[in-house]
């Protein structure tokens, strides 16, 4: 139960603190660059298409039904020029216009001649049927028009001219009407044409706008690998190859990283000197205070023991919060708990502890070296002290909540602890056996490092052991 409250309250941190970009990245994931460049491009390409579309439309509309009324314009010409009145004053061809259609039945292409009092003469092609005919108007000029006539509903166009011939004195009118069904098939073919010209166009362009985006942008990508390299610890500068427009951010973020690590030195050295200029006098103060028995003594024993408490702890703090600055490490576990293990196994002779190392030797903490070994130290030597003579180390990758993690378990077969949860085991100045020596800061700097890094330490009792089993949680490095 005090694991699963204690793992509850880390991942909300741990999304709070070390991943406080994923909510956002989320919310921004639209405002991509090159999808706003490519919506520019698309807002101004596909009206511009459009209303490019609809003008050369009507333009070669325009011009298929001019060149389709030329062709009946010269119709009317031939048929005034072959008419002739004869002496009872009818119409009649001196010689037949020239075009087959004229002498098919319903061919589609036909041609009157009306003046009032006498009946139309026509082509064949209209056979026994005439065309309608409004004399309340004159038309001297060529008039043209489109309707619907018989006796096929027939959409027609019109060319309409009236005419004085020589030797009449009478107004005719001469007409020549078409089918437009050839005209509206070469408007709709070339509108046909057109649009899928223009949708192929249009997807061209958009997709050349999506080349020339991610193209451009490839230098902001580049710098996005590059950055997840110095994060990841596979690199500790940024190149010098970018594009003259990018190199000038690429130059602030190594002098940026630069200044961090310089900052974060400073800090150490700082924590350093600090600590070391309080040993001094709080040595001789704990050796005057122990050559002096008394309650007095006694009271400023405790107080430098609760001091020297401090100082290691924050000192421990400011070291680990000045690497973790650091972004370009990372540390092999195994390797790390191995040297721990021979170092600790001298040490602990007298006990004969037997240390076991279990894990893939790939996995690596993204981190300090010293910071895990001090964990792990802490840790170990926690395990040997208060164990039987039995210490297991294991370390695996575990994604939790697609955080990559590696999890430590350094387990023994001591006594463990009877209530894991009345027992604050990572707090300050707390000791599992008062008997043995120990400051009793060494779990709380473990805890403390840990969650520095965005990780956690928790404990619980050992499965494989019998004892204590206390877990880390430790960003991993990324291969």
């Amino acid at each position: 139960m005090f694991l699963k409250i204690q793992l509850e309250n880390f991942f909300v941190a741990r999304q709070k603190q070390t991943n406080p970009t994923s909510k956002l990245t989320k919310q921004d994931s639209g405002k991509s660059l090159k999808r706003r460049l490519v919506a520019v491009a698309a807002a101004w390409t596909i009206p511009l298409l459009v209303l490019g579309g609809i003008g050369l439309n009507k333009v070669i509309s325009n011009a298929l039904t001019t060149n389709f009324d030329k062709r009946l314009s010269q119709f009317v010409v031939s048929l005034i020029a072959a008419s002739e009145i004869d002496q009872a004053g009818d119409i009649h061809l001196t010689r037949p216009l020239g075009d087959q259609r004229f002498f098919e039945t319903f061919s589609g292409l036909y041609y009157q001649v009306n003046v009032k009092g006498h009946p139309p003469y026509r082509s064949r092609s209209l056979w026994d049927r005439a065309l309608n005919i409004d004399f309340e108007q004159l038309y001297f000029r060529e008039h043209f028009s489109s309707r619907t006539e018989w006796p096929t509903a027939e959409r027609l166009r019109f060319v309409e001219r009236d005419a004085i011939l020589p030797g009449s004195s009478e107004v005719y009118r001469f007409i020549v009407a078409e089918r437009v069904d050839e005209l509206e098939l070469q408007v709709a073919g070339f509108r046909k044409s057109l649009i899928w010209s223009l949708v192929g166009l249009g997807i061209g362009l958009l997709a050349l706008s999506s080349f020339q985006a991610t193209y451009g942008l490839s230098p902001l990508n580049r710098i996005r690998t590059a950055l997840e390299k110095i994060r990841t610890g596979t690199a500790r500068r940024m190149a010098h190859n970018y594009p003259m427009e990018i190199q000038p951010l690429a130059n602030e973020i190594n002098a940026l990283i630069e200044h961090t690590e310089e900052v974060a030195e400073r800090a150490r050295t700082h924590a350093g000197n600090l600590a070391h200029a309080l040993k001094t006098p709080m040595a001789v103060l704990m050796n005057e205070a122990q050559s002096r028995p008394g309650a007095l003594a006694d009271i400023v024993t405790n107080q430098i023991e609760t001091m020297q408490r401090h100082v290691d702890h924050h000192l421990a703090r400011a070291r680990a919060l000045g690497r973790q600055a650091t972004l370009t490490v990372r540390t092999p576990v195994i390797v790390s708990a191995n040297g721990l293990k021979r170092a600790l196994e001298r040490i602990y002779t007298d006990k004969k502890v037997l240390i076991s190392v279990v894990g893939a030797e790939t996995l690596s903490f993204s981190g300090d070296k010293r910071d895990l070994e001090e964990i792990l130290g802490n840790v170990m030597d926690n395990a040997c002290k208060y164990g039987d003579g039995q210490v297991l180390v294991q370390a695996v990758a575990d994604n939790i909540d697609d955080i990559s993690m590696v999890k430590i378990s350094v387990e023994d077969n001591g006594v463990g602890i009877p209530d894991p949860e009345q027992v604050p085991l990572f707090e300050r100045g707390v000791r599992l056996d008062e008997k043995k020596s120990g400051a009793g800061i060494g779990l709380s700097i473990v805890r403390d490092v840990a969650e520095i890094y965005g990780g956690l330490a928790s404990f619980e009792a050992s499965k494989a052991l019998g004892g204590l089993c206390v877990n880390i949680w430790l960003p991993m490095a990324e291969k």
